[in-house]
């Protein structure tokens, strides 16, 4: 029976995370929002308005969200061309791939943003689908990112392990039913990965191809 391995990208495959801090702090300090900038780390992995929601609160001018959404977007194209992949994300996924599993991505990302991710990582013919923002109404810590995942792969839950790097990431698949793995790559503590639903945590994807026999894409 076919398996996926699931992979969240920003923080997981590509080191982005605090490029996403950075830029959107930038894009709140423009907007007159003082939001600190560990509490914008703890956001990073939610969808943009879940983000913006997480950071201002439900009473916040809500008519500001597209603008502070499109801030961040050009501030953060401008790495575009230089995003870094974390060290062995293109042979993790490629290894994995060669072992029977099907990869499939699911991000936030969609458009130019996720076109960039894929170029950093280098390994798209390892890759058999991408579940983006722009095909579920719910992001991260909603199921539905993982799960539009599985429907990719074909797979039930059973079948499948998420590997990501923030607490929303677990959350996600957690809720969906998949056993769950935590890199810290992303910046998010061993304990909170755990907490929040991480079977397993390591250092970073090449972490996990060092000790892949051990773990749970074995």
């Amino acid at each position: 029976m076919e398996r996926a391995a699931v992979f969240d990208v920003d923080g997981t495959l590509v080191d982005t995370n605090h490029l996403h801090v950075v830029t959107w702090w930038e894009a709140f300090r423009q907007a007159g929002h003082d939001v600190p900038m560990n509490a914008v780390h703890r956001a990073v992995g939610l969808g943009s308005t879940d983000l913006i929601a997480h950071l201002l609160g439900d009473d916040r001018d809500r008519e500001q969200d597209a603008a502070l959404s499109a801030a961040h977007t050009a501030l953060y194209g401008q790495y575009f061309d230089r995003l870094p992949a974390l060290p062995g994300a293109g042979e993790l996924l490629r290894r994995l791939h060669g072992d029977g599993w099907t990869v499939v991505l699911a991000t936030s990302a969609s458009g130019a943003e996720l076109g960039a991710l894929r170029r950093a990582i280098g390994a798209d013919d390892a890759i058999a689908g991408t579940a983006s923002a722009e095909d579920v109404r719910e992001g991260k810590p909603a199921p539905e990112p993982v799960e539009h995942a599985l429907e990719l792969a074909g797979v039930p839950a059973s079948r499948a392990v998420f590997v990501g790097d923030t607490v929303w990431d677990m959350r996600a698949g957690s809720k969906a039913g998949v056993r769950c793995v935590g890199l810290l790559c992303g910046g998010i503590p061993r304990a909170d990965l755990a907490e929040a639903g991480a079977e397993a945590v390591y250092a970073d994807p090449a972490d996990l191809l060092a000790r892949l026999a051990g773990s749970p894409l074995a």
